[in-house]
């Protein structure tokens, strides 16, 4: 069969890859052409487009981007009718894949959609687009189910792909070994994490650098991006000792003592692994400023939403200063309650997003309902 594989951004990238391993199990000679990364072309992917050239946020950047985004999209729609794909599967990424999906659906390209756009949380209008043009979606969070359930749009639930790679069997590296790989030294780690695209970093790693004199019992260390290159962060870095590691993000979550995250997957991620975690977001002002007018949810990250409660502390925007960052770190730190508090919950938190198996379940879905689809 021939796939055609949708993913703007890093997260996508790294599910995108694994839902590839797993329907080359169940198909051997199948070809993937894909929008993503570095990990789908590792799986044999033949990649039409990075998604470091693809990844805006915000309102404001994408204004600024619109004529780029406006060729890509034609681009896509002519190289998607060039290669007629089996189907076409869209990774989250919703502006630019939802568009995709009303093309393709037109053409009679069957559209399969894996990890939902968060209508949930904002434009849940959008639904209207997903039921008239997408033949199957499947979803990874517990309340999507819910949600689409009220919107009369059947979906299948198949866990979190994340618990595929981080659960019991993940094998880390000692932290002797890591200390001196990266060298470091034996004082108790904080990890900074502070995105995946430039536009996050460069609106938060400087706060996040800033309480380092303010914290000399610790050392920070800064998980990078696989698409940003060392002499971006170094800007931000000047003189200071922080040291950046790529391709080894578990591996300090693992072995730090908390960490400041930026909102997004990497907060389950955080999660998941048990680490005690602070969540921190900044955006352009405007983007800021609509985006509060527009989002329906409390909370920001996928740690809180799951939940349904503030588990972990959430700095956002103007909250997100070197005092309350500072803070609350120390509170995650030092107050065995709220450290025991925030580790145990994470344990539910496993539990509400079920076993491993998402990309598998996944795969063999997609390949049974493109069978039936064959048959009828």
């Amino acid at each position: 069969m021939k796939f055609y594989i949708i993913s703007g951004e890093a997260s996508g990238d790294l599910h995108g890859s694994n839902l590839i391993r797993e329907l080359k199990k169940l198909d051997p000679v199948a070809h993937f052409r894909c929008w993503g990364g570095d990990l789908m072309e590792q799986q044999g992917a033949t990649i039409v487009k990075h998604y470091r050239d693809l990844a805006y946020m915000g309102f404001f950047e994408v204004v600024l981007h619109l004529y780029t985004i406006a060729k890509n999209i034609t681009f896509c729609k002519k190289d998607l009718l060039n290669y007629r794909p089996d189907v076409l599967i869209l990774i989250d990424y919703p502006g630019f894949n939802l568009r995709i999906a009303e093309f393709a659906h037109s053409n009679g390209i069957k559209v399969f959609y894996y990890i939902s756009p968060q209508l949930w949380a904002w434009r849940s209008s959008r639904v209207k687009i997903i039921k008239a043009n997408v033949d199957r979606m499947f979803v990874i969070l517990p309340f999507e189910k819910e949600f689409y359930d009220e919107q009369h749009y059947q979906v299948d639930y198949v866990g979190h792909p994340l618990l595929d790679i981080i659960n019991e069997d993940l094998q880390y590296t000692d932290r002797k070994t890591f200390l001196e790989k990266n060298k470091l030294t034996g004082m108790p780690i904080i990890a900074l994490l502070p995105g995946s695209r430039k536009q996050e970093i460069q609106n938060v790693l400087e706060i996040l650098l800033s309480i380092t004199p303010a914290m000399k019992n610790y050392q920070f260390v800064i998980a990078g991006s696989p698409s940003v290159d060392l002499k971006f962060y170094k800007q931000f870095i000047g003189k200071s000792d922080v040291k950046v590691i790529f391709d080894q993000t578990y591996d300090l979550l693992k072995h730090s003592e908390a960490a400041a995250v930026t909102s997004g997957t990497a907060t389950l991620e955080t999660a998941l692994i048990g680490t005690p975690q602070v969540v921190c977001y900044r955006a352009n002002a405007f983007s800021y400023m609509i985006a509060r007018k527009l989002v329906k949810v409390g909370f920001i990250s996928l740690v809180n939403l799951i939940m349904k409660r503030e588990l972990v502390k959430e700095l956002i925007q103007d909250n997100l200063t070197d005092k309350r960052l500072i803070y609350e770190l120390k509170a995650t730190l030092d107050d065995k309650a709220i450290r025991q508090r925030i580790i145990y919950t994470y344990q539910s938190l496993k539990e509400r997003l079920g076993g491993k198996g998402a990309s598998e379940r996944t795969a063999t879905l997609i390949i049974q309902y493109l069978k039936d689809i064959e048959v009828n």
